[in-house]
């Protein structure tokens, strides 16, 4: 089941476990939910996830979605933001508000 948090982290296509691990640390810290999107670069057992040191996992709330279509299917209120290092307005000019997306990849 999917639900809104306070704010969203969305990885397009996650390829490093290690990477993944250490954003979905940082969501555990600030309560924020994880979405990983489409085809991900490793397993999600737990063997593998114990592995890259993901053992914490369970105090995240992480979703897995096919793709950014299907959470904007379910989530059609909310505002997502595309982090790109060609964009001009920098994250920081941004007010977020509860329930929005800031995706990456």
């Amino acid at each position: 089941m999917m639900h809104k948090s306070k704010l969203n982290i969305v990885l397009y296509e996650p390829e490093i476990p290690q990477n993944t691990g250490n954003i979905a640390r940082l969501c555990a810290c600030c309560g924020a939910s994880l979405y990983l999107v489409g085809k991900l670069g490793f397993s999600l057992s737990s063997k593998y996830t114990k592995r890259a040191g993901l053992d914490y996992w369970d105090n995240v709330n992480i979703f897995k979605a096919n793709s950014i279509e299907e959470l904007q299917e379910k989530f059609p209120t909310s505002t997502f933001y595309y982090l790109t290092t060609k964009s001009k307005k920098l994250y920081t000019d941004v007010e977020y508000k509860e329930g929005d997306f800031v995706v990456f990849g």
